[in-house]
């Protein structure tokens, strides 16, 4: 049985306690820990818990009875707690983002590697049967070399979104709708196709004058032979995300959609309705999950765990490539050039004080609550 404590009780550790609970035979919930008690304790109600709730998290440190930590906290929070954890022979699921800066992601690594101990960062989109199927479909090669590919991540947020203490500064927040929302289907892009080798980009706070953030960005991503764009957004009425790869065979998609072409004679295309079934044999045949979204990725954990072997789908290493991606998008957009990666330690964007004093600061935040009083939020599609 893996002894679980949840570090942070605001609105995203219910998909954590939610899917704890439909693996509860194999783990339990011993400990819940956030800066505000009466969270944590109306959680405890909320969910039914038989746990105790803490005032300080370095209590947890050096108790035996915990083997896992969910770290639900601000992103400014990530690291510390982490390294704390791992140092204290923890296994640590945190939530997106990785962390504020790479310099506190390599720090997080470190840690893992030098505790052995499992470090996975939230990335619940890839556990998904259409995302699987899509990725299967692009190991197959069917689709050929991808040559463009598009990133659509339109989500629409209110101006009181970044009213909420800790949102809308690069400070406490990291970043805006680039590095909050659209971090998902920039994870699954980067999964996909790999990194690039350059980013350019613009953003732009059109719609929020209460945050210091962006609240929408476009990046343009070379890679030696290929072109892709990221469009991210929370001032986007209908919410739609996309996932387009563009290969020298065919055109394949998230929501689903395949569509293959090939030359007549004098170069125009003809339909290749063979080739289009081959690719979505391959997606058909693709087996589907168990569990999807958090359970998935804490089954995966949970999993690594049991066994032993501390394989998981999303490491350390696979959140910092986001991370870092997202990163060059800021730099780029802030200081108008284009930035080749790998970014190195000298750059000012590599720490979080760095971040904090090179970003385009759009405008001051001009409200801060405690909190809202309903916390009803989305992922992955279903509302909590």
């Amino acid at each position: 049985m893996i002894r679980v404590a949840i570090i942070g009780t605001g609105s995203i550790s219910s998909a954590h306690i939610e899917a704890y609970l439909a693996l509860g035979n194999r783990c339990s919930i011993v400990a819940l820990y956030d800066i505000n008690d009466a969270s944590a304790q109306d959680k405890k109600k909320k969910f039914q818990l038989n746990c105790e709730i803490v005032n300080d998290y370095k209590n947890l440190l050096s108790r035996d009875d915990i083997d896992l930590v969910s770290i639900c906290t601000p992103p400014y929070t990530h690291a510390d707690l982490s390294v704390d954890f791992l140092q204290a022979g923890k296994h640590v699921i945190v939530e997106k983002p990785m962390a504020s800066s790479l310099a506190e992601c390599d720090r997080m690594n470190e840690a893992a590697a030098a505790s052995g101990k499992i470090l996975s960062v939230i990335s619940q989109n890839r556990f998904g049967d259409a995302v699987m199927k899509l990725k299967s479909v692009l190991d197959s090669g069917l689709a050929g070399r991808i040559v463009h590919a598009q990133v659509d991540s339109f989500w629409w947020r209110g101006y009181t979104y970044y009213d909420l203490w800790w949102r809308g500064t690069w400070e406490k927040e990291g970043g805006g709708c680039t590095l909050n929302h659209a971090v998902h289907h920039i994870d699954m892009f980067q999964w996909m196709m790999g990194m690039p080798d350059k980013v350019t980009a613009i953003m732009a706070n059109t719609s929020h004058d209460n945050a210091e953030v962006e609240d929408l960005s476009v990046a343009i991503l070379s890679y030696p032979r290929a072109i892709a764009q990221i469009t991210s957004s929370v001032v986007h009425h209908g919410q739609e995300q996309k996932l387009i790869f563009q290969g020298e065979k065919a055109r394949v998609s998230m929501p689903w959609q395949v569509t293959a072409s090939s030359a007549q004679e004098n170069g125009f295309p003809i339909e290749n309705p063979e080739l289009e079934r081959q690719i979505a044999a391959v997606a058909d045949g693709t087996a589907s999950l168990t569990y999807v979204g958090h359970k998935g990725q804490l089954d995966n954990v949970i999993t690594a765990i049991e066994n032993g072997s501390g394989e998981v789908l999303v490491t350390g290493v696979e959140g910092r490539k986001t991370l870092e991606l997202i990163t060059a998008i800021y730099q780029a957009s802030s200081t108008g050039t284009t930035v080749e990666l790998p970014i190195r330690p000298d750059s000012p964007f590599y720490t979080r004080e760095g971040i904090m004093a090179s970003a385009t600061h759009f405008y001051e935040k001009k409200n801060s609550v405690a909190a809202f009083s309903s916390n009803q939020i989305t992922v992955s599609g279903e509302s909590k």
